[in-house]
């Protein structure tokens, strides 16, 4: 746990896994719901193959331009001067908006959006951002749950919504009310700010939160991002379809590996893998300067 506002109730939760060594490490940011250890499954996985990785949980912040300078101080404090975001929905939202915030000075390597969205009017809530730190807690707690998915589901998304419930339920009421807050007050992502970082955008095709529009909107905004497309998912595919998720992440992460933005222990990567990524890097270089 670090705190690195001058406001001692701002604590931040991490978890820090991998070798130490990397500078350039994943950082993962929570939907509404979710605390840190959401992504547990990625964690094991990822730093198994030799990734470090860090998964986040953000202490109560009410807007993004107060997230965002945190968030900025977190990464002087553990010394990291670039790192990649992967973002679930609303910490989709943030990474986008942090990169952003940072673009003259950039800190954000490269983007993997999750379930993520570039406008948060497409919840219909702004008028209620505002009145959300004065509902309590159950109520807060039911507007989060009305977005889940209910009706027949396979075990694995079943397991996955009964896992962020229980997340949900550690959650005080000023820390739902905080991101409900981000997640629906007034604001947008400016692309042009960020055009030049690479990004993986990663959605489901069942049902989820996110409208159609919203994820149309992702594509237009992105248009020569990296598309994942998982067929089923939900709302968390992080945690009921992680084999594909993290397969998807290794695939993005890729384009780093040999450099000095690599997100993995350079002694896990073969020869071979190095050469591939020379040649296909090459081609897209050429292309860039015509």
């Amino acid at each position: 746990q670090i705190i690195v506002d001058d406001d001692d109730s701002k604590v931040w939760s991490l978890y820090d896994a991998g070798p130490r060594s990397i500078r350039c490490p994943l950082i993962f940011l929570p939907p509404v719901s979710g605390t840190a250890d959401v992504f547990f499954q990625q964690i094991l996985a990822l730093t198994g193959w030799g990734y470090r990785v860090i998964a986040l949980q953000y202490p109560v912040y009410w807007d993004h331009l107060e997230f965002c300078d945190g968030f900025r101080k977190l990464l002087d404090h553990l010394q990291l001067d670039k790192v990649h975001l992967f973002g679930a929905s609303l910490g989709g939202f943030l990474a986008q908006k942090f990169a952003e915030y940072t673009h003259k000075s950039p800190r954000v390597q490269s983007l993997i959006l999750c379930n993520a969205f570039s406008d948060t009017s497409i919840f219909n809530q702004t008028w209620t951002a505002n009145s959300f730190w004065l509902m309590p807690a159950f109520m807060l707690k039911k507007i989060v749950l009305g977005n889940f998915a209910s009706g027949p589901l396979d075990p694995e998304m079943a397991d996955g919504i009964d896992f962020m419930v229980d997340r949900l339920e550690s959650l005080g009421q000023s820390e739902l009310a905080s991101r409900l807050t981000l997640n629906c007050q007034n604001s947008y992502v400016e692309p042009h700010k960020i055009r030049d970082i690479p990004v993986t955008i990663m959605d489901v095709f069942d049902q989820s939160a996110l409208s159609t529009e919203a994820k149309e909107e992702m594509y237009k905004l992105y248009p020569n991002a990296r598309r994942a497309h998982l067929k089923t998912g939900g709302n968390f595919p992080y945690l009921c379809r992680s084999a594909e998720v993290n397969l998807y992440i290794q695939i993005h992460l890729l384009q780093f590996h040999g450099t000095r933005y690599a997100a993995i222990d350079p002694s896990m990567v073969s020869a071979e893998e190095l050469e591939v990524q020379k040649i296909s890097l090459h081609p897209s270089n050429e292309q860039e300067e015509q």
